[in-house]
């Protein structure tokens, strides 16, 4: 079982949404199948999979979600941050801003999906790999 500090170690990596793929890969390698992140406060869910999980502590004060999503702002941040334009604090900033509650990571079928605070998928994306 893989454990936070492992986690945290692979995310020290990451310095923009363009490092993405490449945590991926390495928490994949960690055995973790599935990750929930929350907005408002930056913890994450880990699942491995046997479907055990482990959680992150609060990585920010809490950020107020947005009851209205704006899902054409919200892909124009996003890809701002997957070109390394922003840091993960404004990218979570901007989610929250754009009515984004959470996004799920499926290692298996390499996508992430984003969702509004109502609980609907806002966006799936495919993560690219890394040939």
């Amino acid at each position: 079982m893989f454990t936070i500090n492992q986690i945290k170690e692979a995310h020290s990596k990451v310095k923009s949404g363009a490092d993405f793929p490449n945590y991926i890969y390495d928490i994949k390698n960690l055995g973790v199948e599935k990750y929930k992140t929350y907005v408002a406060d930056g913890h994450s869910v880990y699942y491995d999979k046997s479907n055990v999980k482990i959680s992150s502590e609060p990585k920010y004060a809490g950020l107020k979600i947005e009851d209205t999503s704006n899902e054409t702002q919200f892909k124009n941040d996003l890809k701002a941050h997957q070109k390394g334009k922003t840091n993960y604090l404004t990218f979570c900033n901007d989610c929250a801003k754009n009515g984004i509650e959470k996004w799920i990571v499926d290692i298996s079928k390499m996508t992430c999906t984003y969702f509004d605070i109502k609980g609907n998928e806002t966006l799936v994306e495919i993560i690219p790999s890394l040939n």
